[in-house]
């Protein structure tokens, strides 16, 4: 996640504060697990950064569904109906994960 909220090289800090903003968790801790630092880890954590995985995840499957739909509108490739298939699949499967997330508690 540090790596796709990262800019490039030296932005690893900032990309962790953006993180421990936008899904509630402690800066400190989610270096500490980067780093290895940490001694535990808690399930509430776990499923806090369980459930911010999916949603990035889910975020990234989106962006790739909407490339293929621009690529299908400029008729590039019929093969490009599969991939859509695929990531849509994929979408599911997210939502399936967040859905069994939330009924386990």
């Amino acid at each position: 996640m540090v790596e796709k909220e990262s800019s490039g090289w030296g932005d690893q800090l900032n990309a962790l504060k953006r993180i421990a903003r936008r899904y509630s968790i402690p800066f400190w801790t989610l270096n500490h697990l980067r780093t290895k630092r940490a001694k535990t880890c808690d399930t509430g954590l776990y499923h806090q950064i369980r459930s911010a995985y999916l949603n990035l995840c889910e975020s990234e499957v989106q962006k790739l569904l909407r490339e293929i739909e621009i690529e299908k509108a400029l008729g590039s490739d019929d093969n490009l109906e599969d991939l859509a298939a695929e990531a849509a699949h994929l979408v599911a499967r997210v939502q399936a994960s967040k859905e069994a997330m939330k009924a386990n508690g």
